[in-house]
């Protein structure tokens, strides 16, 4: 046995020996799946097989960054970098730049980002004279997304009966046509979208088959982190790769499939076995990160699942803390007892602020926790928020590095060609952008020579036209002369964009030079790396095109990873995944909260939000608390609320105050008032607003849902008596807000209501 593989346990060692066929690794939370898969990669280079053969997929480039670089540790950094190791995306796009031209595509295309995705939607929205109230550009990208996750071209999504009632349904029956426009959109100017890049590969391996030949030789071992994960179109793409050798190791924990919204499909995971009847399980049970206490909570949640892969997961580590719990009065309090929590935690034993995460399931929660943290002066960060490549003077450059690599790009163009001002204004614009749809072609074209296209403009706008294309060509033909970092150096001095920043004289403005200053930076670095890595096979060769590409395809994780201040960490759950905290608190345990209310008609719903749950405590590696409140202002309603399902399910002998042991209820926590400022809430003595506490009789019955009509008096078996004041939606979907006599408003689902007719 080679001396590296000493340092893994039994069952890690298992997986990574078994090198030949399928094989499937369940990794529990906190089990060293990036060791199992780091290992692996190490112990097929080990044994001879050659680097360029092994293809290994991630869902960040962070993740793949520090896999790599073990790699080179363990092996040496020759075999190392030159392994096919990156996300599906960053993979997916460098094979379509070496055979995208099989589907018409340029090796130089574009990607577009989720900014331009919604830009160029809204211009379709505006352009076929839709309400933008209706269809939404993030209704519609969802939409179009999800049908290319599910490899549905524009013209079979148009054909596809569900999917139009479905959008008939929601009064969008437009969307098969904005989806058709935007398709042709992106042909035109040469550029994908981040789904195309999996949508394009599936067709390309579908419909070239020696291009799938091809790779299938080259990438005889496939390796596959967060399997989970993966949705409809990465599936087939890894079944067809993996088809000649089975060469195939998927790594992931059924338990963390919490990304169904996108695409994800736990099935992939729940069938490995199906597709690979003779494939090898191991499961990695033993969790390094936190306390015993820790594990043992996110068991009992998790065993409440029935759809899983069955395991035990356990630890050696002490027992710990108990699992906290708070209890609070109003959100508001919640705020200030999650603060107070963290401030004597950190006093008391000279923590640091990074130490905390506070962990909740959709971003509006964060309002009060963020008021809470600041009047205890805690700095905090938000994962989520605007990142470096998200502020304007840097997208603007970058539109000019976008727009001199591909000058197809449409939505790069429209942005930088009056920045600096020059005279071509949002008239001369919406003239080019015409003429462009009325001859099926893209903007550089139009602007290149308007006349050829019908277009008539003035002496001055024509000379100021042609002088934009001019600078935008010689800063192309530099690409051939100069690497990444001159290029964008030249084309941030002539441009003019670094001496308009410069010209402003602003404390912003010179942050904004600073960061154009910290852009140019990370571009050097990366061209020296490029450098010395220029003879791999995948090697970025330090080109400006390399380096775009790279910046397009970062993810939500690698975007915040340039933050490294001390600070406590507010996220969504979601966005928690993969990181883990010494102290974790998660917020806003609450009935049609977390469960959200979206989420609980199904069984398959209501296990996913489970398995969301058990990824917040999984984050936890010393302590964690989990808090409630009893009620809550929701889209301006005061409601009264009930703790989690979730909670019940966590012994409480592990709890550090039981939820039957927990103090009677206090008075809603309200902000004193001033004479200079009045309370934003009325004040409301919780107390005596507490739910009826009627249990359902044998004797009461439920009226039938479609029955219920608005001005009926109206008896709940737990809020009482109250009167309907309003419905809204239709079908399974129709809910009702309810004034009941003792809480005062409601909003019920009637599906779910049990809601019994006193009169009409």
């Amino acid at each position: 046995m080679t001396e590296f593989l000493q340092q893994l346990n039994t069952e890690q060692r298992q997986a990574v020996e078994q090198t030949e066929g399928p094989v499937m690794v369940i990794a529990g939370a906190g089990s060293g799946k990036t060791r199992v898969l780091t290992y692996r990669v190490a112990n097929l280079l080990y044994k001879g097989i050659d680097p360029f053969n092994v293809l290994a997929l991630t869902f960040t480039n962070k993740a793949a960054r520090e896999m790599k670089e073990r790699v080179m540790k363990l092996i040496g950094d020759d075999a190392g970098r030159n392994v096919w190791m990156g996300t599906f995306h960053s993979v997916f796009a460098k094979i379509l730049r070496i055979d995208g031209h099989h589907l018409g595509y340029p090796s130089n295309y574009s990607i577009y980002d989720s900014d331009d995705t919604k830009r160029l939607i809204r211009t379709i929205i505006s352009e076929k004279n839709l309400d933008n109230k209706v269809y939404t550009p993030s209704y519609v990208g969802a939409r179009i997304s999800m049908a290319k996750s599910s490899l549905l071209s524009p013209e079979e999504y148009a054909n596809n009966p569900d999917i139009i009632s479905a959008d008939e349904s929601a009064r969008k029956p437009l969307i098969k046509d904005i989806y058709h426009s935007y398709a042709n959109r992106l042909r035109r100017a040469d550029a994908m979208d981040f789904d195309d890049l999996l949508f394009n590969t599936y067709i390309l391996f579908r419909d070239f088959e020696e291009v799938l030949y091809k790779y299938q030789q080259k990438f005889r071992y496939v390796l596959v982190d967060e399997y989970q994960d993966t949705n409809h179109a990465q599936y087939l793409i890894l079944k067809r790769l993996a088809a000649n050798t089975e060469n195939i190791c998927v790594v992931g924990d059924d338990a963390q499939s919490i990304y169904a919204f996108r695409g994800a499909n736990i099935g992939n995971m729940l069938n490995f076995k199906s597709d690979y009847p003779d494939y090898r399980l191991y499961k990695l049970e033993q969790n390094y990160r936190s306390t015993k206490n820790i594990v043992e909570a996110a068991n009992q949640i998790i065993r409440n699942n029935q759809n899983q892969i069955k395991k035990t997961v356990w630890t050696d580590n002490d027992a710990g803390q108990k699992i906290g719990l708070i209890r609070a009065s109003s959100d508001n309090e919640e705020g200030s007892l999650v603060a107070n929590a963290i401030f004597e935690h950190k006093m008391n034993q000279q923590l640091a602020n990074e130490s905390f995460a506070i962990l909740y399931r959709t971003n509006a929660q964060s309002r009060s926790i963020e008021e809470a943290l600041r009047k205890m002066n805690i700095p905090y960060r938000i994962y989520g928020g605007t990142s470096f490549y998200n502020r304007k003077e840097i997208k603007d450059l970058l539109g000019y590095f976008r727009l001199t690599i591909n000058h197809k790009d449409d939505e790069a163009l429209q942005r930088i060609i009056n920045v600096p001002a020059r005279g071509i204004g949002k008239t001369t614009m919406e003239k080019m952008t015409v003429a462009a749809d009325e001859h099926n072609t893209n903007l550089w074209e139009v602007i290149s020579a308007p006349q050829n296209f019908g277009v008539s403009v003035n002496s001055g706008i024509a000379t100021r036209l042609s002088n934009f294309v001019t600078m935008i060509r010689s800063f192309e033909a530099e690409m051939k002369n100069k690497d990444a970092f001159e290029l964008a150096n030249h084309i941030a001095l002539s441009s003019g964009l670094l001496k308009l920043l410069k010209n402003e004289d602003t404390p912003e403005g010179l942050s904004r030079v600073e960061n154009i200053e910290e852009l140019l930076n990370g571009i050097k670095e990366f061209a020296e790396k490029g450098a010395e890595q220029a003879e791999g096979d995948l090697a970025q060769q330090g080109s400006l095109e390399e380096f775009m590409q790279d910046v397009a395809l970062l993810t939500d994780a690698d975007k915040n990873d340039e933050e490294d201040n001390d600070k406590v960490s507010l996220m969504t759950i979601h966005s928690a995944k993969g990181l883990e905290f010494p102290y974790v608190f998660v917020v806003g345990l609450e009935e049609n909260l977390f469960p959200s209310i979206q989420s609980i008609s199904t069984r398959t719903e209501l296990e996913e939000e489970r398995r969301l749950f058990y990824v917040a405590v999984t984050r936890a590696k010393v302590k964690a608390t989990l808090s409630y409140a009893e009620s809550r202002y929701r889209w301006g309603q005061f409601t009264i609320t009930e703790a989690s399902r979730f909670l019940n399910e966590i012994d409480e002998s592990i709890l550090e105050t039981p939820l039957r042991e927990q103090a009677a209820p206090k008075k809603a926590f309200m902000p004193k008032s001033s004479s200079h400022s009045q309370p934003t809430r009325p004040q409301r003595d919780v107390s005596k607003m507490r739910p009826v506490s009627q249990k359902t009789s044998e004797s009461f019955e439920a009226s039938p849902a479609d029955d219920l009509q608005t001005g009926m008096k109206v008896e709940h078996p737990k809020f009482g008596k109250g009167k309907i004041v309003s419905m809204e939606g239709q079908g399974p979907n129709r809910k009702a807000t309810v004034f009941f006599n003792v809480i005062g408003n409601k909003k019920l689902l009637l599906r779910f209501a049990k809601l019994k007719i006193i009169s009409g």
